[in-house]
C-alpha cells in the first residue's frame, strides 16, 4: 500500500465516531435527495406512462351485434386512423345489488348501473392490473374497477331479476388506465348474466394515430361509425376523463414534492458541508506532521478528500439502497393515488443523486483541505493544537474563561452576568468559538424547522380541505330513499320524514338535499344543480369567495362553474325549467371539484314549484353524547314505512390525501434526521476540539450533569433561533404550497383551509428547534460527561 493510502486509511480508522456520522448523514442526505426527485419524476405525466406500458385504448365502443355483423366489426378495425384494435368482448350492463354478506352498502341495496365484460386479463389492449385481491379464476367471481367499485374484495353481488338469481363474489379490484368497464368476469359466465330474450352487446377497444384533442377523438369516432350500420354503436367512451383525472391529481403533488425536494437538497448540501469541512479542520495539526515528512500541498489535499469520499461513498451506497427500499411502500402509495406512474426509481435518479452528493463533498472537502495545504508547516502543527479563536486558560482562571476567549469583552460580560448556574453561561458562550460552523449547523435546524412546520401544515389543511370536500355526505346519520329498480318511490312526504326527525331525542339539527332537473341559461358546462331545504352550513361546506346562499334569489356554485361560465361571484343567472324562468345572483364560491349549483328549495317557486325528485336525502346532526347507531336504528323503524333508511354516516378517505400525507410525513422524518445529524457531527467536533479545557474545568469540580448542561446549553440558543426563523418560512411556504396544489386541481382553498397555523400549533412548532437541537446534542453530552479528566487533561 502506498504511503498515500496508508494516510487515507488511518484518518478513516483514527475518527471512528466522526467517519459513522458522515456515513449516516450522506446516507440520511442521499435516501431523502432520491425519495423527493423520484416523486417528482412519478407525477411528470404519469397517465401517459401507464397508457403505454398498458397498451391502453383511445375509444372503448359497445356494439349492437343485432346490427353489426362479426366481418362489419372486422372492418371497423381497419377504419382510417385505426392503429391498434382488441375484441370483440361479450359486455352486459346490469344494476345488480349488494349481496347477503355486504356489509356497506347494506346488504341488498341496489347498486349503480354496471358494464360487466367477459374477457382474460391481458390482451391486445388495455392489460388490467390487480391492485387487491387476485383475478378470477372462473363462473362465479368478478373483478372490479378500482376507485370506481362501491364494493370491496370479499363482498358480493346478486343478480335477483335473472333465472337462477346468480350471485357473483368479488375477489380482486383492478386498474384500467382506459376505463374501458366498470367490471370483467368468466367469458363463460356471460351466459348466465344475459336476460332470456337479450342479446349482449359486442366491446371493441381501440387505438389512433391522432387522439390528443377532443377534436380529433370525435374524428376518431366518426370514423368507426362510418364503418359500421347505423345505430350499431349503442355506447362509446373515451379514455379522456381517466387522463384528465390522473393528470390533474399528479399536478396536486408537484409543488409539495418541489418543496420537500428542495429543503432536502439544500440541507443535504449544508450538511455534509459542515461534516466534511469539520473533519479536514480538525485534521489541521495532522496535516502539519503530513507536511513535516515531505507531502506537498496536493497530495496533502488528495489525501484529505479521499478521507472524505471514502465514508461519503459508503453512504451513498447505502443512501441508494435506503431510498429505492423506502420507496417501495412510498412510491406504491403514489402510484394507488395518481392510478399510474412509476413503481420505482429510475436508474438514473440513482445515478445523478450519487454523484451529486459525491461532488458536494469532494467539493467541499476540497476548499479547507487547500487552505490547510497552504499553510507553513509550523502554523498547521500550531493551529491544529489550539482551536481557533480560544487560548489556553490558566489553571486558576479556567473555570471563567474556557470557552470565552475571543469575544468582545462587552458580549463576554453579557453572558457570564445572565442569572444562570456558571456551566450553563459558558454553554451559552460556546457557540461563539466557531461562528460559522455554528451558523451553519443552525441553518440546518432552519430547514429542518421549515420541513417539519410545511408538513404539520400540509396535514391540517388537507384534513380541513376533506372535510370540506364531502360536506355534501357529511351528516352523523343519512336517510336516504333508496333506487329501488322494479318498485320506484313514487313520492316521499317530506314533512313526516321532518316530523320524525325532529321528534326523534338525539336530534341537532338537519337539511335535506336533491338534484333537480332545472337549468342554468347559457350554461355551457354539464352543472347539476342541488337544491336544500334547512340549513346545510353546519355540514362543513366551505366556503372559497363570498358567502352561503341565503333564501331565495340567491345561488352558490362551484370553480368549474365560474370556469365554465367564465362567471364570478357577484353575477346574476338565470334558472330555467320548462320554459319559466328566474334570476339569482350568484352569492359565492363553494369549495367542490363537481360542476354544480347549490340553491334554496324556494329558489325554484318562480319555476312552477313542480319541480320533485325520487330520492331526497337527510343529512342529520347529533347532540353531543348521542350513539349514532342506536339514533339511526330507532329513526330506521320510523322511515322504513315510507321507503326510506336511516344509516349512520361513513368516513371517507381519501387515498390522494393520505398519500400526500405518508410522503410529507415520510420527507419530513428524513429531513429532520439530517439536521439532528448535522447537530451532532458540530457539537462532537467542539467538544473534542475543546476536551482539554473541559479536563481543566473538571478538575475544578464540574459535575458530569454540570458538563451534560454546558454541551446541552450550547445549542439552546441556535435551537431557538432557528424555531423563531424556521417556522415563519415554514408558514411562508405552505402559503405557497396549498394553493399551487389546489389550483393544479382546479379549485381554490378556502380561507378556513389555509389559516391552519393557530397559536398552540405555532408555539410547539418553534419549540421544535429548540428539541431538535437538544436531541442532535445529546450523545456528545453525554460523552462528555463520561470522558475521566486524566484523559480529558492528556489530551492535546
Amino acid at each position: 500500500m502506498t504511503a498515500m493510502g496508508k494516510v487515507v486509511r488511518a484518518g478513516v480508522g483514527r475518527k471512528r465516531v466522526q467517519t459513522l456520522v458522515m456515513v449516516l448523514t450522506t446516507m440520511m442526505s442521499v435516501t431523502a435527495c432520491i425519495l423527493a426527485l423520484g416523486l417528482v419524476v412519478a407525477a411528470q405525466a404519469p397517465y401517459e406512462r401507464s397508457f403505454s406500458d398498458q397498451h391502453g385504448a383511445h375509444l372503448n365502443v359497445l356494439y349492437d351485434q343485432t346490427r353489426a355483423s362479426p366481418a362489419q366489426l372486422a372492418a371497423a378495425a381497419h377504419a382510417p386512423g385505426v392503429t391498434a384494435s382488441a375484441g370483440p368482448y361479450p359486455a352486459l350492463t346490469l344494476q345488480p345489488r349488494s349481496g347477503p354478506d355486504t356489509e356497506i352498502p347494506p346488504a341488498g341495496s341496489l347498486l349503480p348501473p354496471m358494464t360487466l365484460v367477459g374477457r382474460a386479463q391481458n390482451g391486445p389492449m388495455d392489460d388490467l392490473r390487480i391492485t387487491r385481491g387476485r383475478w378470477i379464476s372462473g363462473p362465479g367471481e368478478v373483478v372490479f374497477l378500482d376507485g370506481h367499485s362501491p364494493l370491496a374484495v370479499g363482498d358480493s353481488v346478486q343478480f335477483p331479476d335473472l333465472p337462477g338469481h346468480p350471485t357473483l363474489k368479488v375477489v380482486g379490484l383492478a386498474a384500467s388506465v382506459s376505463w374501458s368497464a366498470d367490471g370483467w368476469v368468466a367469458p363463460e359466465q356471460v351466459a348466465g348474466l344475459t336476460a332470456p330474450g337479450t342479446t349482449p352487446a359486442a366491446q371493441c377497444l381501440y387505438r389512433f394515430a391522432r387522439a390528443g384533442s377532443d377534436a380529433e377523438v370525435a374524428a376518431d369516432h366518426a370514423a368507426i361509425a362510418a364503418a359500421v350500420p347505423s345505430g350499431a354503436i349503442t355506447e362509446a367512451t373515451t379514455n379522456r376523463p381517466a387522463r384528465e383525472e390522473a393528470n390533474r391529481t399528479a399536478s396536486t403533488f408537484v409543488p409539495f414534492v418541489t418543496a420537500f425536494g428542495v429543503l432536502g437538497l439544500a440541507m443535504s448540501v449544508l450538511i455534509i458541508g459542515v461534516v466534511v469541512s469539520g473533519a479536514v479542520s480538525a485534521a489541521t495539526r495532522r496535516i502539519g506532521i503530513l507536511k513535516s515528512l515531505g507531502f506537498t500541498p496536493a497530495q496533502v489535499a488528495r489525501a484529505y478528500v479521499g478521507q472524505a469520499l471514502i465514508p461519503a461513498g459508503v453512504g451513498t451506497v447505502l443512501g441508494v439502497f435506503g431510498g429505492n427500499l423506502l420507496s417501495v411502500p412510498v412510491l406504491g402509495m403514489a402510484h394507488k393515488a395518481l392510478r399510474g406512474g412509476l413503481l420505482g426509481i429510475p436508474p438514473w435518479v440513482d445515478a445523478v443523486v450519487a454523484v451529486a452528493a459525491l461532488g458536494a463533498v469532494a467539493g467541499t472537502a476540497l476548499v479547507p483541505a487547500l487552505r490547510a495545504g497552504r499553510l507553513r508547516t509550523v502554523e498547521a502543527l500550531a493551529v491544529g493544537r489550539t482551536a481557533p479563536g480560544a487560548k489556553r486558560a490558566a489553571a486558576g482562571g479556567a473555570a471563567g474563561r474556557a470557552g470565552a476567549m475571543g469575544l468582545p469583552a462587552r458580549v463576554q460580560n453579557l453572558i457570564s452576568r445572565l442569572p444562570v448556574p456558571r456551566a450553563l453561561s459558558l454553554g451559552l458562550a460556546s457557540p461563539l468559538n466557531r461562528p460559522g460552523r455554528s451558523a451553519t449547523t443552525a441553518a440546518a435546524v432552519v430547514l429542518g424547522t421549515v420541513g417539519v412546520t410545511l408538513c404539520v401544515g400540509l396535514t391540517l389543511s388537507l384534513g380541513s380541505l376533506q372535510d370540506g370536500l364531502t360536506a355534501d355526505r357529511a351528516g352523523k346519520v343519512l336517510v336516504q330513499a333508496p333506487m329501488d329498480g322494479s318498485k320506484p318511490v313514487d313520492h316521499v312526504d317530506e314533512a313526516a320524514v321532518v316530523k320524525a326527525i325532529e321528534s326523534r331525542p338525539g336530534t341537532r339539527a338537519w337539511y335535506s338535499s336533491v338534484p333537480v332537473p332545472a337549468t342554468v341559461a347559457g350554461n355551457t358546462g354539464r352543472s347539476q344543480l342541488v337544491a336544500f331545504t334547512g340549513d346545510p352550513t353546519w355540514s362543513g361546506f366551505q366556503l372559497v369567495e363570498g358567502r352561503w346562499f341565503h333564501g331565495p334569489g340567491e345561488v352558490a356554485v362551484s370553480a368549474a362553474f365560474l370556469r365554465a361560465n367564465q362567471a364570478k361571484v357577484g353575477d346574476i343567472v338565470t334558472l330555467t325549467d320548462h320554459g319559466r324562468s328566474t334570476p339569482a345572483k350568484i352569492s359565492g364560491e363553494v369549495l367542490t371539484t363537481e360542476d354544480v349549483v347549490f340553491l334554496d328549495r324556494s329558489s325554484l317557486e318562480p319555476l312552477g314549484g313542480a319541480i320533485h325528485a325520487e330520492a331526497i336525502s337527510f343529512h342529520i346532526d347529533l347532540t353531543p353524547g348521542t350513539d349514532a347507531k342506536t339514533y339511526a336504528d330507532g329513526l330506521d323503524s320510523a322511515v322504513s314505512p315510507m321507503g326510506l333508511s336511516a344509516d349512520p354516516g361513513q368516513d371517507h378517505i381519501n387515498i390522494v390525501v393520505l398519500a400526500m400525507n405518508t410522503l410529507a410525513g415520510t420527507l419530513t422524518l428524513l429531513l429532520s434526521v439530517v439536521a439532528g445529524l448535522g447537530v451532532l457531527n458540530t457539537v462532537l467536533l467542539d467538544t473534542r476540539e475543546r476536551v482539554h479545557d473541559l479536563g481543566v474545568l473538571k478538575a475544578l469540580g464540574m459535575s458530569p450533569r454540570q458538563t451534560v448542561g454546558m454541551v446541552l446549553t450550547s445549542v439552546c440558543g441556535s435551537g431557538l433561533v432557528a424555531g423563531l426563523i424556521g417556522v415563519p418560512i415554514g408558514i411562508a411556504v405552505h402559503h405557497l404550497v396549498m394553493p399551487a396544489m389546489a389550483h393544479a386541481a382546479g379549485i381554490g382553498v378556502p380561507d378556513v383551509d389555509l389559516t391552519v397555523f393557530a397559536p398552540s400549533v405555532v408555539g410547539p412548532l418553534i419549540l421544535g428547534g429548540l428539541v431538535l437541537a437538544l436531541l442532535g446534542a445529546l450523545l456528545p453530552a453525554t460523552w462528555a460527561a463520561r470522558t475521566r479528566t486524566v484523559t480529558a487533561l492528556r489530551t492535546e
